[in-house]
């Protein structure tokens, strides 16, 4: 399995592909408990471990705190060779209640507590809020934590590219380098190429974690109008007539060049992610067979013309 390393000091390699978390106990935007459950994304977890995709993203706020919960269980399932083995991510969302350092020291213990770990591999600040507390407080704890080894390396989420260089600075001023910046990426989202983010992260050696790399799952080209997704999805006006119709093109292109390599619309729109240096994508899976489907973006490489065809069609999305 290819493996690419963190950005910044962490010496942490992961998989090319990682799992988003979201769903993963979230009932209110993906519906859990309905349609799927505990049993479905534990196999989720076991087929991760078994396709070498043992690379998780979860965060404090899923699922409030749901998602950290299971994984910590799903861990303590497994023997501790395969624990040591798996890679997670988690993040600390800044809101008013937080205004000094022992809440980010709260934080921590508490995402620990759920997770059942001594130490979390990447720990990240999810929005660029300031609130009460200044980024120079929460830089500072983070840094704390680090140097105390309660996470092992430190990212930020969503942050601009002017953000993401300030924060990139008060870390090192403490002996800390940043390691990820996790933002909107795919075929549909691509304004990291155009607003700094990702000549930014290139510059710094910051990698990219890529979220919603199928746009929600826009990019399977799975959905019509009179079958749209359920939970929060549904009123999206993307999945929509018109917004349906404004992506076909791009559809259109992934299916053909997933028939010259015998591959699914989705495993095309990840393949063209991870050939881009330095960046993860994290698809979300609710089930093992969409993290089968997910592990097949890997392993075989498009060419340059279909790359090329792919970022023409696409262009739209750059604004």
């Amino acid at each position: 399995m290819e493996k690419i390393r963190l950005g910044g000091n962490s010496g942490i390699d992961v998989p090319a592909i990682g799992i988003g978390t979201w769903a993963w106990g979230d009932r209110y935007f993906w519906s859990y408990g309905k349609d799927y459950g505990e049993v479905d994304v534990r196999r989720a977890f076991d087929s991760s471990i078994e396709q070498g995709l043992g690379f998780f993203d979860t965060a404090e706020i899923y699922g409030f705190g749901e998602s950290e919960r299971l994984i910590g269980r799903f861990l303590k399932s497994v023997s501790p060779e395969i624990a040591a083995e798996v890679k997670i991510a988690t993040k600390y969302m800044p809101v008013p209640c937080r205004w000094e350092k022992k809440s980010v020291n709260a934080a921590v213990s508490a995402s620990l507590e759920r997770l059942q770990l001594s130490s979390i591999d990447l720990y990240q600040v999810h929005q660029p809020f300031t609130f009460l507390m200044s980024q120079d407080v929460l830089i500072s704890a983070l840094a704390e934590e680090f140097k105390q080894g309660r996470i092992k390396s430190i990212g930020v989420s969503n942050y601009s590219a002017k953000q993401m260089r300030e924060a990139s600075e008060m870390l090192s001023r403490r002996g800390v380098r940043l390691a990820v910046n996790q933002v909107q990426y795919s075929l549909l989202a691509r304004k990291i190429e155009e607003n700094g983010v990702l000549d930014t992260a290139k510059e710094l050696g910051i990698a990219i974690l890529a979220y919603s790399p199928l746009a929600q799952g826009l990019l399977t080209g799975k959905y019509k109008s009179q079958r749209p997704p359920k939970g929060f999805r549904q009123f999206d006006p993307r999945f929509g007539d018109r917004g349906l119709f404004t992506i076909e093109p791009v559809i259109k292109l992934l299916r053909k060049i997933g028939e010259q390599y015998n591959r699914s619309p989705a495993q095309v729109a990840l393949n063209w992610l991870i050939q881009k240096e330095n960046v993860i994508p994290i698809p979300g899976a609710k089930n093992a067979d969409q993290v089968k489907h997910n592990a097949g973006a890997l392993g075989w490489q498009m060419q340059a013309d279909d790359l090329e065809g792919l970022d023409r069609i696409s262009r739209p999305w750059l604004k």
